[in-house]
């Protein structure tokens, strides 16, 4: 049971840390703009600067010790009350027919990348409706995020493909930085070396 629970634990946070790499920077940055001071003040507890840079970096500082977790709660805090108020007296655990109909509002009014974390952020804290939502962010026309393969990270430099030529151009130039760097200090040394000498 304890691993079923813990597998499905980083499934869930696996679905948050993709829906902020899906989220566009326009996404994030109108939802920090809207931000409150209160609710500024806890995002910079999480984050080294207010921006969407700053967000996903906090995000990737904080997989582990629940941070991203909390950025979540703290970006997407708007967007959860008003899909609460929009949900009513079925905001506890909603029918996927109750979600459909009110979600559309709430991407409208917060846009596409704030309502999938928000989303996701639900099926983190384990709500009553998590398999509902976990299948609106699978397979929702609008809502369903990249797989995980898709949300790919900078491409990896093919080094195979360089002429020989080519690599033994960037090893000379690898090698010089390098004999800069120790010239450089030498320099630094022999000067100290001379201060203290006087």
């Amino acid at each position: 049971m304890a691993v079923n629970q813990m597998k499905n634990r980083m499934q869930a946070l696996g679905l948050l840390d993709r829906s902020f790499k899906a989220a566009s920077d326009e996404d994030l940055a109108t939802a920090i703009d809207a931000l409150g001071d209160d609710h500024r003040e806890g995002l910079d507890s999480f984050v080294e600067e207010l921006t969407p840079d700053g967000v996903r970096a906090g995000v990737k500082a904080g997989r582990i010790d629940g941070g991203m977790e909390a950025i979540a709660a703290i970006v997407t805090d708007a967007a959860l009350a008003d899909c609460i108020e929009q949900l009513g007296d079925n905001a506890d655990n909603p029918s996927s027919d109750q979600l459909r109909e009110v979600l559309p509002g709430i991407v409208e009014r917060h846009n596409v990348g704030i309502t999938q974390i928000m989303l996701a952020s639900t099926v983190a804290g384990e709500a009553p409706a998590s398999a509902i939502i976990r299948d609106l962010l699978k397979n929702d026309e609008v809502l369903a995020l990249p797989k995980a393969e898709e949300v790919a990270l900078a491409p990896l430099l093919d080094t195979s493909k360089r002429s020989a030529e080519d690599q033994d151009e960037l090893r000379a130039q690898r090698k010089a930085a390098k004999k800069a760097k120790q010239d450089e200090a030498r320099a630094r040394k022999a000067q100290s070396v001379a201060a203290r000498r006087k």
